[in-house]
């Protein structure tokens, strides 16, 4: 497969690792091995890796995207000696990830305004409410390679758009509850249009569910917490959103995050060593998932 790849790029230029793939049949770890294991090769990692917890490793501590991901969507491959190729191919590749990163940011921002102008002069003044934007979009490494949505298979347009909505605990649960319908209806509006096809994730909830959160003690409270950490203001109260950011800080949550992230960073290291060189079958019988995440697994298995 090294030969196949190495003649592929001699006549195409650098590729991506899914163009690689579409182009050369066979399975997508054995195409990795050989990119990474070769000395013809050159691989140029784009955009930036983060923090994912994930239940089925040690620790939980990943970072995300997946090797897999990584390789496929974030990796240009290209020959040594012709690095000024490489070089410009993998420019042009940025160039896109970023205009699809800002047409998704701006997707998100008008999600919300629809929402507010439903609610219209029932929307709480005083600092209630903000919107959190997290995931891809926030570190600027939104990708638009369709992929099946979790819940109905069907094909959508790469990243979803992570939204946390939160809500000052003096806010009316009517309120609550029509501003979650009126998002939820938003939701399946892009997620159905045939121009769109957009996957929106999201979660409405009060301060004092933020407050059992930043205690760390479960799960479920971690992953809620590093969506937090890493989220930006897409909308809303800038108070709300600092009072979030200093409970986070106050309560040692930035601190374990930022340490779980060490931990993942020496773990990927560790796993690529162990993927490159360990037999195959093992691999594919126990340990798929070091090379994609579980929620990975319709779209790569």
């Amino acid at each position: 497969m090294k030969k196949e790849v190495v003649k592929l790029i001699k006549a195409r230029g650098p590729l991506t690792g899914l163009e690689l793939r579409e182009a050369i049949e066979g399975d997508s770890l054995i195409l990795w091995q050989a990119c990474n294991a070769s000395k013809r090769l050159l691989i140029r990692r784009l955009g930036t890796r983060y923090l994912r917890l994930d239940r089925q490793v040690e620790g939980y501590a990943r970072l995300s995207p997946s090797i897999l991901r990584e390789f496929l969507t974030y990796s240009v491959i290209g020959l040594e000696g012709e690095e000024d190729a490489l070089v410009r191919r993998a420019q042009e590749i940025e160039h896109h990830i970023e205009e699809v990163s800002r047409s998704k940011f701006k997707l998100s921002h008008n999600i919300v305004s629809g929402v507010k102008n439903k609610l219209g002069d029932d929307w709480p003044e005083n600092h209630q409410v903000c919107f959190i934007i997290a995931g891809d979009i926030v570190y600027n490494m939104a990708h638009d390679v369709p992929r099946p949505e979790k819940s109905t298979g069907k094909m959508v347009q790469g990243s979803d758009i992570d939204l946390i909505v939160v809500v000052d605990d003096k806010v009316s649960d009517d309120f609550i509850k029509r501003l979650d319908d009126s998002i939820y209806q938003e939701k399946h509006r892009i997620l159905t249009a045939p121009s769109l096809k957009e996957e929106v994730d999201y979660v409405v909830k009060r301060l004092k569910r933020v407050r059992e959160q930043v205690e760390f003690n479960t799960f479920k409270h971690m992953v809620a917490c590093k969506i937090l950490q890493e989220g930006m203001l897409l909308y809303g109260s800038e108070d709300l959103f600092h009072t979030i950011k200093d409970m986070l800080y106050e309560y040692g949550v930035t601190e374990k995050l930022n340490n779980l992230e060490k931990l993942a960073t020496a773990f990927r290291k560790d796993v690529e060593e162990y993927l490159l060189h360990s037999d195959l079958d093992r691999i594919k019988r126990e340990d798929l998932h070091l090379f994609y995440s579980a929620e990975e697994s319709e779209e790569f298995g």
